[in-house]
């Protein structure tokens, strides 16, 4: 028998009252237990919206949000939000500063007995690696370990569904990694779901099963890290996700284009530009190459120039321009040290193709 998603959202509408359009728009989502699910998008998106409806904080104006197989909004059901079995994690931490470690940790099992609590709040210290400082006040602490107690306040009452709203931001670069490696080996190890909100795509990538992006109050695409980066499924989520440039090709049959490079063949039958009925000879797309598409080898015949170039301590991102005066990224190890306008051999190794309808207002040219 097949077990129920743990989220499972249906044609989700959001409206705010004298605003005309919605915040949130035919948004469908389901997580399965045990997942974590990270959304991404730009500012004003609707993502932090979507995790207040789903926490019972923002109302429903269409669709409908089930957690754990129990309908909590939607056709006329709203389950106040101490009712849905979801934890919070805010960005702020929001720890009670008059209380000490232990009995942060412990704010949400007051019910329980006493002995029952105790163990609760030792069990989960230990998980989030803070034993010896349960009797530490929030000040004492620094800003990841504050976030862990945090993390471990919203699962001491074992939520279904654990929701945390930019959790890392106000890190630095640094931790923020660090932390997110831990968070997820924590949410895995207590078995907990959840659904995490950032703007940091490769936050996203480190910790989540699922990864969302969001457009104007729409999920373009909810898939694994691997294919929203390497099988966008629209042309927003390619240029959102990642880095990458448009290159317009020529659809030679259903399964390979012809690009400056050389010629990119794929495993699934390839897309044709709007007004063509069917793949064929003839039609133009626009193929996305990523940096790592193209590499850097002295030995090919083709060349590039490099015009710009950013180095990231292993290796460089360099910005190459082709003959046309197109330009391209390529990843290249960082003992490839070439100047600003020298020109490098350079070919193609990209093992997929990831087409789209030609942009019009993008593209002037074509091969």
């Amino acid at each position: 028998m097949a077990v129920a998603p743990v989220l499972e959202i249906r044609d989700l509408e959001i409206r705010y009252p004298q605003v005309s359009a919605p915040v949130l728009s035919g948004l469908n989502l389901s997580l399965a237990q045990g997942d974590i699910g990270c959304v991404v998008g730009s500012s004003g998106c609707g993502k932090t919206t979507l995790l207040l409806a789903i926490a019972g904080l923002v109302a429903v104006s269409r669709g409908s949000i089930e957690i754990g197989g129990r309908r909590v909004a939607g056709d006329g059901v709203e389950v106040p939000a101490e009712k849905r079995g979801v934890g919070l994690v805010f960005q702020d931490y929001a720890l009670f500063p008059h209380l000490r470690i232990d009995e942060n940790v412990a704010f949400g099992l007051r019910s329980a007995p006493r002995q029952e609590r105790a163990a609760r709040v030792s069990q989960l210290l230990e998980l989030v690696g803070l034993q010896s400082f349960a009797r530490k006040y929030p000040h004492e602490l620094s800003g990841g370990q504050q976030q862990r107690v945090a993390l471990a306040r919203a699962l001491a009452p074992r939520p279904q569904l654990l929701l945390m709203d930019e959790p890392f931001s106000n890190l630095d670069v640094e931790l923020r990694a660090r932390l997110g490696a831990e968070v997820r080996q924590i949410l895995k190890e207590s078995g907990t779901s959840a659904i995490l909100v950032t703007h940091d795509q490769q936050e996203a990538f480190a910790i989540a099963d699922r990864v969302g992006v969001m457009n104007a109050g729409r999920l373009e695409q909810w898939d694994r890290p691997y294919d929203v980066y390497h099988r966008p499924g629209s042309r927003y989520v390619a240029d959102f996700i990642g880095q990458g440039v448009f290159l317009p090709a020529k659809v030679l049959d259903s399964r390979r284009v012809a690009i400056e490079l050389g010629v990119l063949r794929g495993d699934v039958p390839l897309p044709c530009s709007v007004g063509c009925d069917t793949c064929g000879r003839g039609c133009h797309v626009d193929v996305l190459l990523r940096p790592d598409d193209v590499v850097h080898d002295d030995a090919s015949p083709m060349t590039a120039q490099v015009v710009r170039k950013a180095f990231r301590g292993a290796d460089f991102v360099y910005t190459l321009r082709l003959d046309s005066g197109r330009e391209v990224l390529a990843l290249v190890p960082s003992h490839h040290d070439h100047a600003i306008g020298e020109r490098i051999g350079i070919r193609l190794d990209a093992d997929h193709v990831v087409t789209f309808p030609v942009d019009e207002a993008a593209s002037t040219a074509r091969l």
